[in-house]
């Protein structure tokens, strides 16, 4: 079990601190907003109505992960990020809601920086490529996880027979098949329709691999 600080509750804080606290870890949140705070409060460990600025009452360097989720408050979310920093907070993370805010927060401190947004509009387009795509995950600029229902084309046949890694250049990291998934499966696993692949690429093979899937 890991604890987690969650510094400003809207909707992403607020969800975030929520889920966090369901996968069984210890979650304070943290929002100067009281009836942000009473409305989360049965839902996580602890949640408390603070003043950012107010030092002494935070107690950041007892979690594990503080995450600063101010990002509509550039103010507020880099004073949130020296503070939390100077705390002693063992990894911080702070959410931005626009590249330059990313690179500030970066340079004052933040471990790492999180664009909800931005990082939802790229799964939705995604996703709307095609019916066949069920979700992408952008690892960076140049390399991404998709997972897609199996190609007509792909159907019957084994992996090996595919050559997917040379013919596409996409690597499979697992099948998932009804209930089961085949992690890491062997190049003489045979494709059934409705399976689906999670696969890692770079973006140009994904961008090829969409513009199948999409006609």
């Amino acid at each position: 079990m890991k604890s987690f600080a969650v510094i400003g509750c809207g909707r992403f804080g607020a969800t975030l601190a929520r889920t966090l606290h369901s996968l069984g870890h210890e979650v304070m949140a943290v929002d100067l907003d009281e009836e942000i705070i009473q409305s989360i409060s049965d839902e996580v460990t602890h949640a408390v109505s603070l003043d950012v600025m107010d030092e002494a009452a935070l107690g950041l360097s007892n979690f594990d992960v503080v995450v600063i989720s101010i990002g509509s408050n550039l103010e507020a979310s880099i004073m949130a990020t020296i503070i939390a920093k100077e705390l002693g907070a063992k990894r911080l993370i702070a959410k931005a809601s626009s590249d330059f805010q990313g690179k500030v927060l970066q340079k004052i401190g933040a471990d790492r920086v999180i664009y909800p947004e931005r990082d939802m509009g790229i799964r939705v387009a995604h996703n709307l490529v095609s019916t066949n795509i069920l979700e992408f995950i952008e690892l960076s600029p140049d390399y991404g996880i998709i997972e897609i229902t199996a190609l007509d084309t792909w159907i019957g046949k084994t992996l090996a027979q595919l050559e997917l890694p040379t013919k596409h250049g996409i690597n499979i990291i697992a099948v998932k098949r009804d209930e089961s998934i085949n992690i890491t499966p062997e190049s003489s696993f045979v494709i059934k329709e409705d399976d689906s692949l999670v696969v890692i690429a770079s973006t140009t093979a994904i961008n090829k691999i969409e513009r199948k899937v999409g006609r």
